[in-house]
């Protein structure tokens, strides 16, 4: 697989099979990985792996939490910007239509929107779970940096056959997952990954979430 085939197959696929990654398949991943860019080398991210009876436990903890704390704890950053404006607002709502539409859950089904939210926390099935932390006394070019390591991952996932779901909405349980990782107190959550082998018979994988066109986010200056 070549790097534009993992790129254009690359997506947040939200039903996996049971069918558990081989240990080896994981690390050969993160040791590659590991040559992301990092400004100045700094090479901020901590990448907690969660597989077998550890998953078990972590997905029954988080069945009782989300039963007890539907709306999450105290998040330690915005996911999104407050009073997200155009054209990002209109980007999400869209994302959010086309998930829930494919899976049959309209607009005014609540309940059924949240439970599907809440997969999430199930890792949709998923056999392996990813989390990246990050010192708290890096600052927004070093988040960056986690977000091109998390990309890189999920690229090399795809020439693995695997595929993926980054998982921002973990950022509603700090504490919980802090407790669950052992995380020193200088240490906080980025984000969740979902880690494995999608299940293409299910309905809520056929979709593919839309892109800009080129002209709208791109200017050519002097070419």
């Amino acid at each position: 697989m070549n790097v534009s085939e993992a790129v254009t197959s690359r997506k947040s696929v939200r039903q996996f099979l049971a069918t558990p990654v081989a240990p080896d398949v994981i690390r050969r991943v993160l040791a590659t990985a590991a040559r992301s860019p990092s400004g100045g080398n700094l090479q901020p991210w901590h990448i907690h792996v969660v597989g077998g009876d550890a998953l078990v436990r972590l997905k029954h903890v988080m069945r009782e939490r989300v039963a007890d704390a539907p709306g999450g704890e105290k998040t330690e950053y915005d996911v999104y910007p407050p009073n997200l404006h155009s054209p990002y607002r209109e980007r999400r709502f869209q994302v959010g239509e086309d998930l829930y539409r494919s899976i049959g859950i309209e607009r005014e089904n609540r309940p059924a929107r949240l439970a599907q939210f809440a997969r999430n926390f199930a890792f949709f099935d998923a056999p392996l779970a990813l989390f990246c932390t990050v010192d708290r006394r890096m600052g927004p070019p070093q988040w960056s940096d986690l977000g091109m390591f998390m990309q890189t991952v999920m690229l090399l996932l795809r020439e693995e056959g695997l595929h993926s779901c980054a998982q921002e909405s973990w950022a509603q349980y700090p504490t919980t997952i802090g407790a669950f990782l052992d995380l020193p107190a200088d240490r906080m959550l980025f984000s969740g990954m979902a880690i494995g082998y999608e299940d293409t018979s299910a309905a809520i994988n056929q979709w593919r979430a839309q892109r800009a066109p080129l002209d709208e986010f791109a200017q050519f200056i002097g070419i």
